[in-house]
């Protein structure tokens, strides 16, 4: 926020908008494009640039800078322009405000991918981001404030683990300031002294500035760096992962240690990242026709809620419970084996960042020019010829250079695991921090090197052109 241009422009109360509608100008040629386009996915902007350009942009600018797709959240800003005709008129349900949806949303869409190759449908693909649409429109039509961000929406829960990693946080400047301040506009909103009409608002996820800690539950949306009166929010760098090295009670959120819904996104963000590389290798062919035999089932949405089921239950379970086993055993810690799951749980969240930056990465980086070749085509077909013709010859980077950054973002995963689980396990056991480490490194190790041999895999070029 103190750099020159771009700290003027944050703290313009109309920066969101601003990056927010070249984005809804996009979604809406992508579902176009995806209706009335080429059906053919790698000659169409809906799967060209859901599939390839935007999780790889996503994860890259998560590792990079911070939650920004979500404060360029194109979904939001025609929520906020349908609010100005339909306020909502209910308070989310408490037994609702946990992540619990969410994390079966997220399971629901890495199912669907794979059940339907939402890959290779460009009709499909547009009426996905339609859903994400109306689904915003009704949830958010209904219920106050940012419902739909902070219980709902998996792609933010995605953005919310991984900027955990981020090296930028929204956060205040100096704790004084806000502990002189009496107003409070950073959550209540800046309010008209005559009327008390909130003409700012603040925070709609409950995250109080003074008590926030890390980028947990953060949107980016600014409203608390445009409400605070005395300018001393900010986006500020920090250490990247930090917030995974503490447990403290956080605005909003509570302590991580007694979320286990909060433990359950992260073993689907962990795991989740394994299996979605898996569903693009060659072997996964052999253990569906495998399990399919042993099964009895011709139907492929039975073998991929077993194959599901394995990694996103049956595995987290027992590498997870043999860990918090072994360490009470051999460390001697107090903690029952749920508590220490939960808590552990947190430190694979690096490594699993490191399977989606890597998988990710190698299909935005291999298929880096396509869209240019498609965007050709997109306007060709309207009949305009000044883009010229499309050079579908156009890839990316070279493919031993991609997959030197594949092996380097998988080694940064790792490592920042290791990291994150020693000092959880210092602080755990003191008198034998080695031992209390050793269960979770194991676990970081079968990790990472089972996304080693993932990447290692003939890997399909999914919503590519292999030839000209």
């Amino acid at each position: 926020m103190r750099v020159p241009g771009l700290g003027q422009l944050f703290r313009w109360r109309y920066a969101r908008p601003l990056v927010q509608t070249p984005l809804l100008i996009v979604s809406v040629v992508m579902i176009l494009h995806g209706l009335f386009g080429p059906s053919l996915a790698p000659k169409n902007l809906a799967t060209t640039l859901s599939w390839l350009h935007f999780r790889g942009a996503l994860v890259l600018v998560l590792l990079c800078a911070g939650n920004f797709f979500c404060l360029a959240c194109p979904f939001m800003l025609v929520r906020q322009f349908a609010r100005r005709f339909f306020k909502p008129r209910f308070d989310w349900p408490p037994a609702l405000r946990n992540k619990w949806i969410s994390v079966g949303l997220f399971v629901l869409i890495l199912f669907t991918y794979e059940l339907f190759d939402l890959w290779s449908s460009p009709w499909w693909t547009a009426w996905l981001i339609l859903a994400y649409f109306f689904t915003v429109l009704l949830v958010d039509g209904l219920f106050k404030h940012a419902s739909f961000c902070k219980f709902v929406c998996p792609i933010g829960q995605f953005n919310f683990v991984a900027s955990t990693l981020s090296p930028f946080e929204v956060k205040v400047r100096d704790q004084e300031v806000c502990t002189s301040c009496h107003t409070k506009d950073c959550i209540r909103g800046r309010r008209e002294p005559s009327s008390d009409l909130v003409v700012i608002r603040g925070c709609e996820l409950a995250l109080f500035q003074p008590r926030k800690v890390g980028n947990m539950d953060c949107t980016f949306c600014l409203d608390c760096v445009h409400a605070c009166p005395h300018d001393n929010v900010g986006i500020l760098s920090r250490l990247p992962g930090s917030e995974l090295l503490v447990d403290p009670l956080r605005s909003g959120i509570g302590y991580f240690s007694h979320r286990k819904d909060l433990a359950a996104l992260a073993i689907v963000f962990t795991f989740g990242a394994l299996l979605n590389a898996f569903g693009m290798v060659s072997p996964v062919y052999a253990v569906e026709r495998w399990l399919g035999g042993i099964l009895h089932l011709n139907s492929e949405a039975p073998v991929l809620g077993v194959i599901f089921a394995c990694f996103l239950i049956l595995e987290p379970i027992l590498l997870l419970g043999l860990a918090a086993w072994w360490m009470r055993s051999w460390a001697g810690s107090p903690r029952g084996l749920l508590p220490l799951m939960v808590r552990y749980t947190y430190g694979l969240v690096p490594m699993g960042f490191g399977i989606w930056l890597a998988h990710y990465g190698f299909h935005f980086l291999s298929g880096l020019y396509t869209v240019i070749p498609v965007t050709q085509s997109a306007v060709a077909s309207l009949g305009f010829s000044f883009l010229g013709q499309p050079r579908w010859t156009l890839r990316g980077l070279p493919a031993n250079m991609v997959q030197v950054l594949e092996i380097g973002f998988l080694l940064l995963g790792f490592a920042c695991s290791l990291a994150v689980t020693y000092s959880l396990a210092d602080e755990d056991s003191p008198a034998k921090p080695v031992r209390a480490f050793i269960p979770w490194a194991g676990v970081c190790l079968v990790l990472w090197a089972a996304s080693v041999w993932l990447m290692f895999q003939p890997m399909e070029m999914r919503a590519m052109l292999m030839s000209g």
